[in-house]
């Protein structure tokens, strides 16, 4: 990094502190939520989150957009959607004779794919090659998607009538999955204390639209990131981390058996992003055991599959991944 770019580092920290606070003031009772969003921006990644309704999940990604420079399209997943109707279709166009184009919601840099799991399989599918490769193919042609590509996918853990599960092939495009829960009492009372503000502020006048932050920026820092100091033993730690996803009988051989299929190296990459945006998000300019053991649960749930027998002992991938976290020793 040039010696104009480790300057700017200082304002770029400052933005992306004044934008978590910005956040954090709109989303009450819901930091975890916000903290992984902004990592999943400086990561490069997408999210997928599980809660209950009425969580602030779908304001979350709103909030975000609306501080950033960058269009913002919500798809609502129900079981008749098509594929089309994300990806886009082309159109036939009688005066000039020829098929022309017309781009779908997934064209978006931010895009909220609400209650991802009510879709079935082809539409869950339409959104592999795009979170996979940023790029979509229709008929014979291939549309590259926007530079800023962020995927923010929703479900519903209370209704399963009507859901179709994502396929594990799926899932690992997901940078991190990410569950919330409801907020305490002190978050409660101050959300009440904001609708109803909002509510006043409705009646009197028009709401002023927040300050954006340029995509520039937001590039600056994934750069910065990137060039955050990683020591080689903890880059190891991360490393043998998932390994023992994949070869528990290393640590335990009960444990090899609860699990049917460890992270790919899909998952390292997943791990080391985390942990140099959570670190960078810290003001920090190295990774920390503490910044991967952080984000380990979130990035790793969906790509440690238990087995049939784990099942049934009431196991799940978050006992999984705590229980390696736990056995893999610190370096």
């Amino acid at each position: 990094m040039d010696s104009q770019a480790v300057s700017d580092i200082p304002r770029l920290h400052d933005a992306f502190r004044a934008l978590r606070d910005d956040l954090s003031a709109e989303i009450v009772g819901q930091s975890a939520l916000i903290e992984r969003l902004l990592i999943a921006l400086l990561a490069d990644g997408h999210l997928l989150v599980e809660g209950a309704p009425g969580l602030a999940k779908t304001s979350a990604i709103r909030a975000l957009a609306a501080r950033l420079e960058a269009g913002f399209a919500r798809v609502q997943f129900t079981p008749d959607l098509l594929p089309a109707d994300l990806t886009g279709t082309e159109v036939w166009r009688a005066q000039d004779g020829r098929f022309e184009f017309q781009p779908g919601p997934i064209f978006h840099p931010l895009l909220l794919a609400d209650e991802i799991n009510r879709a079935p399989a082809k539409v869950q599918s339409a959104l592999l090659e795009a979170m996979g490769e940023r790029q979509v193919t229709v008929g014979r042609e291939t549309y590259p998607l926007p530079a800023l590509f962020l995927v923010m996918a929703t479900q519903n853990p209370i209704e399963q009538e009507g859901t179709f599960a994502l396929p594990e092939a799926q899932l690992d495009r997901f940078l991190m999955y990410v569950r919330i829960g409801y907020p305490d009492v002190d978050s409660e009372t101050e959300i009440l204390r904001l609708a109803r503000e909002r509510a006043r502020q409705t009646l009197r006048e028009p709401a002023v639209a927040p300050a954006r932050m340029p995509l520039g920026d937001v590039f600056d820092a994934r750069a910065a990131v990137l060039d955050l100091h990683l020591a080689p033993q903890l880059e190891r730690y991360l490393v043998e981390l998932v390994l023992a996803s994949r070869d528990a009988g290393r640590y335990d051989a009960a444990l090899a058996r609860r699990i049917a299929w460890g992270a790919s190296p899909r998952g390292s990459i997943a791990l080391e992003r985390c942990a140099r945006a959570r670190a960078w998000l810290a003001g920090r300019d190295y990774v920390t055991p503490e910044d991967v053991r952080a984000v380990a649960p979130d990035v790793l749930r969906h790509r440690v599959l238990p087995s049939y027998e784990a099942t049934a002992e009431g196991w799940d991938g978050d006992r999984l991944v705590a229980d390696l976290i736990e056995r893999v020793p610190l370096p």
